[in-house]
């Protein structure tokens, strides 16, 4: 079996003091004061920046294609994806969908809006 990895929206900060952040942190092993990258069996995208600002979708995408490289490296992983950016930071689905397009067969969405918003740009 794979090890399963729980992939969150988080801020720069690290703070991870609400929605699926916390649930990283209570539940996956996220570290407080780390808002990027794979913390125990979790794995941060900032969509808010280090004065817990929302962050522009553009300033997202570097971390989406980090996320796409790390995964495409890490095939004994597989991840499960929220609905990154659309809690706390507010975009909706079909706004975020189209960062996540040409991921690796190891990315899983658990969220059913954002699987929604992914059916019209596969």
């Amino acid at each position: 079996m794979k090890r399963q990895i729980f992939v969150f929206g988080s801020n720069l900060q690290g703070r991870h003091g609400a929605g699926s952040a916390l649930e990283a942190q209570k539940n996956h092993g996220a570290i407080f004061g780390q808002g990027t990258g794979l913390q125990g069996e979790s794995y941060a995208i900032p969509t808010k920046n280090k004065y817990m600002r929302v962050m522009d979708r553009y300033d997202i995408i570097p971390y989406v294609n980090e996320f796409r490289n790390f995964a495409r490296e890490h095939p004994e992983m597989e991840f499960n994806v929220v609905a990154i950016g659309c809690g706390h930071a507010g975009y909706k689905p079909e706004d975020m969908a189209p960062m996540f397009i040409d991921m690796p067969e190891n990315f899983g969405i658990n969220n059913r809006k954002q699987r929604l918003g992914l059916i019209g740009v596969q």
